[in-house]
């Protein structure tokens, strides 16, 4: 026979969400005194509390003495690529001050888990999510399925849902580093990019077309080559551009996965061969010590993370609806000469 205890155990802080129209972070905000919801809100959700008898769960969360009990997911499409450890790096820094802790799921650039891991999330009871989104479709990143937890897409914006984005400046950043290569005199410049579909993929490439188009240089479908990003395919797409009659005399990369393929690529080459120049999307480690002229497009992907929290939280406080946020994150061009 069940006791009035045993009704009160089994309210969870998402019963005490839905009576009251709010989000489960509200609720546990309310209940640990962190700040980020209004007193009024604060009022109403400890009313509720007390005239239903909830008593908080301090197990089911981990009975993390003193530390943070909230989890934002963070979903991204492949761990072995260096921007997402700093992109989780600088979530992870943020989430820390708003007393929330960062759980992790990968979804190997398929589409099918990206919707698994996200509903597997949801199930273990994050706060919110952070997605790195691997297709276009994102409309599972909304509506009753995610619980009303509040979302923001890193590098890509939302397409048929109404949710946060951060994104780079991929367009600006491509546009610049091919402009950099065409001053430099090139105007044969192969570009190794991106799937189409994705987001950074299409923007990347406009970029670089845009580019070209402004210095009245034809594209030549010959010097591009759109695929995953992946050093291999990358590099194999290098070697065919550079064997060619006329091959191109410099090279532009759509990320740092890409760029080291094209170095795999450029490494074999005779030495009374003319230079190929090389720019590309994302620094890399040891770009300084490489035998090379090299620009890289540069920018912090921990700060995508530090801003992605910054709209998570936002949006949780708010008392009233807000249309969807973009924030862009700028770009610069690196120069590394060729050592001495």
């Amino acid at each position: 026979m069940s006791t009035h205890s045993d009704a009160e155990q089994a309210l969870t802080m998402r019963d005490v969400a839905a009576r009251l129209g709010v989000s489960p972070m509200t609720v546990s905000r309310a209940l640990s005194g962190r700040p980020g919801i209004g007193e009024a809100t604060r009022q109403r959700v400890l009313a509720e509390v007390a005239a239903l008898g909830y008593r908080p769960n301090k197990r089911a969360r981990g009975l993390r003495s003193g530390s943070p009990n909230e989890l934002i997911g963070l979903v991204v499409t492949n761990l072995a690529n260096p921007f997402y450890s700093q992109l989780a790096v600088g979530l992870e820094q943020s989430c820390v001050g708003y007393g929330a802790r960062v759980v992790l799921g990968s979804t190997g650039e398929d589409p099918a888990a990206e919707r698994e891991v996200v509903a597997d999330l949801v199930d273990r009871g994050v706060d919110g999510l952070v997605v790195v989104p691997a297709g276009h479709d994102h409309s599972h990143l909304a509506g009753e399925g995610l619980r009303d937890l509040p979302v923001v897409l890193a590098a890509s914006p939302p397409m048929g849902v109404d949710v946060d984005c951060v994104l780079v400046d991929d367009f600006g950043g491509s546009r610049e580093a091919c402009r950099r290569l065409i001053a430099r005199g090139h105007r044969r410049i192969g570009f190794l990019g991106l799937p189409p579909s994705l987001w950074t993929g299409s923007e990347r490439f406009r970029g670089y077309a845009v580019a070209l188009e402004e210095a009245d240089i034809a594209l030549d479908e010959r010097y591009i080559s759109r695929h995953r990003g992946d050093r291999v395919l990358a590099e194999k797409a290098a070697r065919a551009m550079l064997a060619l009659p006329d091959p191109p005399t410099a090279l532009l990369t759509a990320n740092n996965r890409n760029t080291i393929g094209a170095l795999r690529a450029l490494q074999d080459r005779a030495k009374d061969e003319e230079p190929v120049a090389l720019a590309g999307f994302d620094d890399i480690e040891l770009a300084d010590m490489l035998h090379l002229p090299l620009t890289v497009v540069a920018y912090d992907p921990a700060e995508i993370g530090r801003a992605a929290a910054t709209l998570l939280f936002e949006r949780q406080a708010s008392t009233v609806p807000q249309p969807p946020r973009r924030v862009t994150i700028a770009t610069t061009l690196v120069d590394y000469p060729t050592p001495r």
